[in-house]
């Protein structure tokens, strides 16, 4: 079957809190006529993600979203994968270009796989993986490995890394978010971090304002068994371990590209860690009392500080209205921007290692003096 034949899949990946969702609306935004389905998948039982999404896409016809939450999309127990997808390719007709969300606690190559398999095969082509990057989280060396051993925090330091790592190791495209605060001399050495740990990572991108050149993005072919370097896309392609950083970093906003063949993937590691660790846990809490948004903000502060929580988010309810809550280990924002109309409680996702729910839960009612359960 002919390149042109075949749907265009695009798998952004990338650890809990990287910005993938916010990311994936700026895309949206820009997709000029381009119909677009997105699987979304979260590990938390309820979908904040494709709620965000959703609030971004509106009414729009042209952009479907099909919900994968609670799990890891195509891995072993995953049953609505390859349906989904078969799916999207019988109305072919209405599609242009499929965008895969992966968890933050995925590898992206669980679905590069599956794209190979003869249920899929026929009809979609991997058109390319990014990896999106918490730039500041990557600087503050919080995807380092314990250096004592012995430490209590050594076990989720050293899955971090791990899971961190390989997210890179398989990635095309590497997407420095969060960078609008930063310099010259951090933006290069957020490079030579990711270039340590991911030597043959092909490209390099910024994404200022959470927002990335829609061409940098989709329609890349960097897997199309013709690939060349004849198209008109620009990238800035990633040195190899043994170059040295770049002098300037006007070059990672998209150069000429490398002309790299199209490489592929090896796949035979995409059952991660994670499905012979169960440390990583997700739950839910909720809250019928109205929240104070300083006080709830500095709880999960205080709760990050004490307990190995990585990720949590949602919605809570305030005395008029309901905000948005992300928060990234001690680093925690409160938003109207995407308020979500009529919930009747609080809910929060909280998703970390060996995370203890009934301690998270006895922390919040003891900092904010509401119940939750």
């Amino acid at each position: 079957m002919a390149y042109q034949q075949l749907i265009p899949v695009t798998i952004v990946t990338g650890f809990l809190g990287s910005g993938k969702t916010t990311l994936l609306s700026s895309l949206i935004k820009t997709r000029q006529s381009r119909r677009l389905a997105l699987l979304i998948n979260e590990f938390g039982e309820v979908s904040i993600d494709g709620a965000l999404i959703n609030g971004c896409v509106g009414g729009d016809k042209h952009v479907r979203i099909h919900d994968f939450p609670y799990g890891l999309i195509a891995y072993g127990d995953d049953e609505h994968f390859i349906p989904t997808m078969q799916a999207i390719a019988e109305r072919r007709a209405n599609v242009d270009h499929v965008l895969i969300e992966t968890s933050g606690l995925a590898l992206p190559t669980a679905v590069m796989e599956l794209l190979q398999s003869p249920e899929l095969a026929g009809d979609f082509i991997l058109d390319a993986t990014l990896a999106v990057v918490d730039t500041p989280l990557l600087l503050s060396d919080q995807f380092d490995r314990e250096q004592c051993p012995d430490s209590p925090h050594a076990a989720v330091a050293d899955s971090v890394a791990t899971l961190f790592e390989q997210q890179l190791e398989y990635a095309d495209v590497v997407v420095l978010n969060k960078i609008d605060a930063l310099d010259e001399d951090a933006l290069l050495l957020a490079e030579q971090r990711v270039r340590d740990r991911a030597p043959n990572v092909r490209f390099l991108e910024l994404a200022y304002n959470a927002q990335l050149d829609i061409r940098l993005a989709l329609g890349l072919r960097l897997h199309q068994p013709t690939f060349t370097a004849a198209h008109n896309h620009r990238f800035t392609p990633m040195p190899g371990s043994g170059t040295p950083t770049l002098a300037s970093h006007v070059r990672l906003n998209g150069h000429a590209h490398s002309g790299l063949a199209g490489h592929s993937h090896g796949l035979a590691t995409h059952k991660h860690f994670h499905e012979q660790d169960p440390g990583w846990l997700s739950f839910v809490l909720r809250s019928a009392e109205p929240q104070q948004p300083e006080t709830l903000k500095q709880a999960l502060i205080e709760t990050a500080k004490t307990e190995p929580l990585l990720r949590c988010k949602g919605f809570i309810v305030l005395a008029d209205q309901t905000v948005l809550v992300q928060g990234v280990r001690t680093r925690v924002a409160i938003s109207s921007d995407a308020a979500k109309q009529s919930a009747k409680e609080s809910e929060l996702v909280f998703i970390g290692y060996h995370l203890n729910r009934n301690t998270v839960a006895a922390l919040l009612y003891n900092l904010t003096g509401t119940v939750w359960k």
